[in-house]
């Protein structure tokens, strides 16, 4: 008699939801120019470090701009966003998130930085940049209406995140150029103005 195989049913694994804390800035009490990303991924977690997935491109067109070794140590990166004048923060402080896709983010669980203390201790800050449009809508969300400020202005730029593959990076790198002459942006708190120089 035959001996009838039992198929069972494919059962997917359920995706793992995972809290996430963000970092502290990188910051100075000189800076002029915050850029907010959202949350750190899973690389730049493990690494303790902002925008350490290799692909990320963050580091690259920072390099370029302000004429640093994108290979050199993570404190000599930091060193030279300070001489710079420019801060570097995420907006969220902490979520539950599955993977590394800001799309994953629970919104439920958004918890964002204290931006009103923030803007308080540097009062220096008159540009703020978001990477990618992720940052821009949950400043919007969480923080814009607490910290709103006639004296700071507010551009979006494009992701330097590698599932940003709508630009290249020679596109990138020219909107990113914005942030050496900020001045050229005249958004407002309640208008964020696109890069002009951005690709369409």
């Amino acid at each position: 008699m035959p001996i009838k195989t039992i198929q069972t049913p494919h059962i997917k694994a359920p995706i793992q939801k995972t809290p996430v804390e963000g970092f502290l800035p990188i910051e100075d009490r000189h800076a002029r120019i915050l850029i907010l990303g959202s949350m750190p991924g899973a690389a730049s977690l493990a690494a303790r470090q902002y925008y350490a997935h290799p692909q990320n491109t963050f580091w690259r067109i920072l390099s370029l701009l302000l004429m640093f070794d994108r290979n050199a140590p993570y404190a000599i990166k930091i060193a030279a966003m300070k001489s710079a004048q420019i801060a570097v923060w995420d907006v969220l402080k902490s979520c539950i998130r599955s993977g590394s896709a800001d799309a994953m983010i629970e919104r439920d669980t958004q918890m964002p930085n204290d931006f009103s203390t923030f803007f308080r201790k540097h009062r220096g800050i008159t540009h703020v940049f978001f990477n990618g449009t992720a940052a821009e809508i949950f400043f919007r969300r969480h923080a814009l209406r607490e910290t709103a400020a006639p004296s700071i202005r507010y551009g979006s730029l494009p992701s330097t995140s590698p599932a940003n593959a709508s630009l290249s990076f020679e596109e990138k790198l020219q909107a990113w150029r914005i942030i050496l002459s900020p001045a050229q942006y005249m958004g407002t708190p309640s208008t964020t103005q696109r890069n002009p120089l951005a690709a369409q």
